[in-house]
């Protein structure tokens, strides 16, 4: 089996409520999904999702080649790259090809994923996550609800400017999810608002009200000194990882005891998921795949890995025009039998609906705040954004 050629088509997600995060959120909700399809000679194509950044770069580290490679064409993708540097955005389209190999290698063998990647379990546990900055209060309320119907007792608020805010709304979801447990377990995700001093008192503050599980992303990605210190000066483990673009760059959290919960982005690939799940299980590190609506491929790699913790859930529902072999139920997710990954494109239905959204807008939360860290008082930004 060769590969011969990709495609690419475009749809959208309508997550049907604004999302975002203290960076920005995306107020009508739809964001857009760039869909790959890697072809072989075989007549199987595999399905990625993510990023369609610098494919055409990437390809000639695949063409030709045989999918079920899929360890050796990764490194070979990197090494086309290397000279660039492998971050960002090119590392998306890097794992987006990466989850066609790994669909195409599950789908010869006629396997799902997550049995060919070695789980013996197809049940994956999940927190759920509303994207939730913008949502008022009775909106959150709605959310975690939903998600306490499918079984949820564990919950990600987005917060970071408002600590007073932030212990309300910790409140209003932990009130949400009490119907499961009597304790669920509350996370805060900053998205890297803080500086040192501001995490430890803004922590701190919330752990007079709630018993925190991890306080996420709460400094710059690369601050393994910050961070450590961090986790030092709190009763909450510190989570991070999810933006850094490489296994390598997990080096120095590794080397400072920096980081108690290790996340990866899912839209940087399985491969990538499955190395730094290692990485984490040699220092007896739990890992946490964050994103799932991104590469819901992911999911199966978790299902092989013995230290996996639970999994971002941000949405019960699918892109425009693509479907998945599973079931969100019981906390968690629940992956099918079909072989491969599990997804399916209707072409047809994608060709006659188009809406276009994105998370790079200025006012959505893959820009930052010229002021991120910099502020004294909560509501000291009416001059934070440029645009």
């Amino acid at each position: 089996m060769k590969i011969t050629g990709y495609r690419v088509l475009r749809t959208h997600r309508d997550w049907g409520r604004p999302i975002g995060d203290v960076n920005g959120h995306i107020a009508s909700g739809i964001t857009d999904v760039p869909v790959v399809l890697l072809e072989t000679d075989a007549g199987l194509t595999g399905i990625g999702t993510g990023s369609d950044h610098d494919l055409d770069r990437l390809f000639p580290a695949l063409e030709g080649e045989d999918p079920r490679a899929v360890g050796a064409l990764y490194d070979r993708m990197l090494a086309r790259v290397f000279k660039d540097g492998h971050g960002g955005a090119t590392f998306g389209g890097i794992g987006t090809f990466d989850m066609a190999l790994w669909d195409l290698k599950a789908k010869a063998a006629g396997e799902p994923l997550w049995r060919l990647i070695g789980g013996r379990d197809r049940f994956v546990a999940g927190y759920a996550s509303g994207l939730d900055i913008a949502l008022d209060d009775e909106s959150l309320a709605t959310f975690y609800s939903a998600m306490a119907d499918r079984g949820f007792t564990s919950g990600k608020l987005k917060g970071g400017r408002d600590a007073d805010v932030d212990i309300r709304r910790l409140g209003i979801v932990s009130d949400a999810l009490r119907r499961n447990t009597s304790r669920p377990a509350l996370m805060l995700d900053a998205n890297e608002s803080w500086n040192l001093k501001q995490a430890v008192r803004y922590v701190s503050a919330v752990e007079e009200h709630h018993d925190l599980t991890w306080i996420e992303e709460p400094l710059r990605r690369w601050d393994a000194a910050g961070h450590a210190r961090l986790t030092r000066s709190i009763r909450a483990a510190v989570a991070t990882g999810e933006n850094l673009t490489g296994l390598e760059q997990y080096r120095a959290l590794f080397d400072h005891g920096a980081v108690d919960i290790v996340q990866s982005g899912c839209v940087w690939g399985i491969t990538h998921f499955l190395r730094v799940a290692h990485a984490a299980h040699a220092r007896d590190l739990p890992i946490s795949p964050v994103g799932l609506t991104a590469n819901e491929a992911v999911a199966h790699a978790a299902a092989g890995v013995p230290n996996h913790l639970a999994a971002e859930v941000q949405d019960l529902g699918m892109p425009f025009g693509l479907a998945i072999d599973r079931e969100i139920a019981d906390g968690g997710i629940v992956l099918g039998d079909t072989p491969g990954h599990g997804i399916t494109v209707d072409e047809d239905a994608i060709a006659t609906e188009r809406r276009n959204g994105s998370w790079t807008v200025p006012e959505g939360p893959h820009v930052r705040s010229r002021r991120t860290g910099l502020r004294l008082v909560a509501d000291d930004a009416p001059h934070d954004r440029e645009v």
